[in-house]
């Protein structure tokens, strides 16, 4: 918890359920979590291109 207008406070069962969520998805997906942290200190470093914005190619009809 970071540490806000409840800071010295019990945390809620809301914010215990989420720590330990998050916990078992870092358990469950050690891969992910490296790739995750690889994918945002490449984009840190500029070394990742920005997010497109538009496509090139015309909108389908459907």
């Amino acid at each position: 918890m970071a540490g806000g207008a409840r800071k010295g406070q019990n945390p809620s069962a809301a914010s215990v359920y989420q720590a330990l969520a998050e916990h078992e998805r870092r358990q469950a997906y050690p891969e992910a979590v490296e790739q995750a942290h690889a994918d945002f200190a490449a984009l840190q470093a500029g070394e990742l291109p920005c997010p497109r914005t538009e496509t090139t190619e015309p909108a389908r009809p459907r």
